[in-house]
């Protein structure tokens, strides 16, 4: 396996990994914080998970640009499919989510959020397994 697709494939499994965490553990917890403790909160997640997501965003759409522009499988081809939902997602529902979120605590806002972020979770998770068949179909240099 190339370095380049070894690379995209640790960035998508670091997504796939995050996407559930949010999932199934940060999203709920915001219901747990109420009142004036929400805000900051609220604030410091977004801070620090585009902290971690950003980086691997970048990497992971550099990357399969690459791989992409130098030729894959169907697989593969099918799995960068997924990236522009993902982002339609993320820019059309999970953000201004978010940003309504951030002038305080909403249960239903953050129960939207948790239930629109099943685009995102099913769509990267079946990003990392289309990318793993491509790379398992993938000869050894």
């Amino acid at each position: 396996m190339n370095l380049i697709l070894t690379i995209h494939f640790a960035a998508t499994w670091a997504l796939v990994g995050l996407i559930w965490v949010v999932q199934v553990i940060i999203y709920p917890q915001f219901h747990r914080v109420h009142g004036e403790g929400f805000t900051p909160y609220h604030f410091a997640h977004c801070f620090r998970i585009g902290l971690v997501v950003a980086p691997l965003l970048f990497v992971e759409a550099v990357t399969a640009a690459w791989i992409v522009y130098h030729g894959c499988d169907l697989s593969f081809l099918l799995s960068v499919c997924l990236i522009p939902l993902i982002w339609l997602s993320t820019a059309l529902l999970q953000a201004p989510l978010h940003l309504k979120l951030m002038r305080g605590f909403d249960a239903a806002r953050c129960h939207r959020l948790n239930r629109t972020n099943w685009v995102r979770t099913i769509a990267w998770t079946a990003r990392g397994v289309l990318v793993s068949l491509s790379v398992l179909q993938t000869p050894s240099a």
